[in-house]
């Protein structure tokens, strides 16, 4: 029988509280304001002081809740290195907070210390632009775009400021924090060159977003990069991640909870995606545009910031099967991408 996903802890860390989740690693909760309410963010014992991985969106509740943190739980110690996996806000938005209040420096790889400071600079407009017309090509109507583009230039809300130097993560280097070294594992896909942290010693896993055990990965096309595939990237990064994590893996991952299952959620995940490209081949036996695939890929009610990533996702699933050779890409008169299913 194929192993079942286990979850060694049930209840998470309140605000403002830790949880010792495995020898040296301490597991801390913060809120978000979207409908998934919530990140796991992690401090590793750094012999003189800590480090923090991952940070939180910005704003005055996550603040407060680090002050706290501060507080109580670092026994006196500072922390010594910020350490984020990607770019996307609740995981690097306070991070130039952090870094300048405790003098650490940031670690990160190279793509997304260079995304993260170009949302944060000053191509906003530029980038709603961009964001708008991707929308438009999308088969969004022109109100519907406009929102869209709103969503993705409010970056800086979430992130005010990015640390101006850095010191690059890259795949297969060994980082040694306290007494245990970690491997960096570049996984791709949901972001340019996410840092999972995978230590052998302990036979744990901190998975960011690339592995969840109950919600998947959003994994879009992003409006500054419009013809990627992002979805061929993610699948073959799980194919390695499952090649190479031992099955009893303890994988800590920014959302839901701590999980043991790590080739059976590779597994679901997988299955997942195959069943949505199936569903999107059988909608493109007429032109169908990435908004007409929204009700296809999700059946339930979208709220603006969902939309936003559903057509992201929408559009990297055509691309993919497009990549594949079994649909094709047609620019109609309106300039909308319609795919089409290809003859047997």
């Amino acid at each position: 029988m194929a192993e079942l996903l286990h979850f060694p802890v049930a209840t998470p860390p309140a605000p403002g509280a830790v949880i010792a989740i495995a020898p040296g690693v301490r597991w801390l909760r913060m809120p978000l304001p979207f409908a998934l309410d919530h990140i796991n963010l992690w401090l590793l014992d750094d012999g003189p002081g800590w480090t923090a991985v991952d940070c939180g969106i910005a704003g005055r509740t996550t603040r407060e809740l680090w002050q706290r943190i501060f507080a109580d739980h670092l026994e006196g110690r500072p922390i010594v290195r910020v350490l984020v996996t990607h770019y996307h806000p609740d995981h690097i938005g306070l991070a130039g907070w952090l870094a300048e209040r405790f003098e650490a420096p940031l670690w990160i790889t190279e793509k997304e210390w260079l995304h993260a400071r170009v949302m944060t600079g000053d191509g906003t407009a530029d980038f709603a632009a961009a964001a708008r017309g991707f929308a438009r090509r999308a088969g969004l109507a022109a109100e519907d775009s406009a929102l869209f583009a709103e969503r993705h230039s409010g970056y800086r809300l979430g992130v005010p400021s990015v640390p101006p130097a850095f010191i690059r993560l890259a795949d297969g280097m060994n980082v040694e924090i306290g007494s245990r070294s970690w491997r960096v594992i570049v996984g791709e896909g949901h972001a340019p060159e996410l840092a999972c942290l995978y230590c052998a010693e302990s036979g744990l896993l901190i998975a960011g977003d690339q592995i969840l055990p109950r919600i998947s990965p959003n994994i879009s096309v992003p409006p500054h990069q419009p013809d990627a595939d992002p979805l061929a990237l993610y699948l073959r990064s799980l194919a390695r991640l499952r090649r190479e994590l031992p099955a009893d893996t303890l994988v800590l991952p920014s959302h839901n909870l701590p999980f043991r299952g790590v080739h059976h959620r590779i597994d679901e995940l997988a299955a997942h995606h195959a069943e949505r490209c199936a569903e999107t081949v059988i909608a493109c036996a007429r032109p169908t545009s990435a908004a007409d695939l929204l009700p296809v890929l999700f059946r339930r009610r979208l709220d603006r910031h969902q939309t936003a990533f559903a057509l992201g996702e929408a559009v990297a699933h055509l691309h993919y099967l497009a990549g594949e050779g079994e649909i094709a890409r047609v620019i109609g008169t309106d300039g909308i991408a319609r795919f089409l299913r290809k003859a047997a």
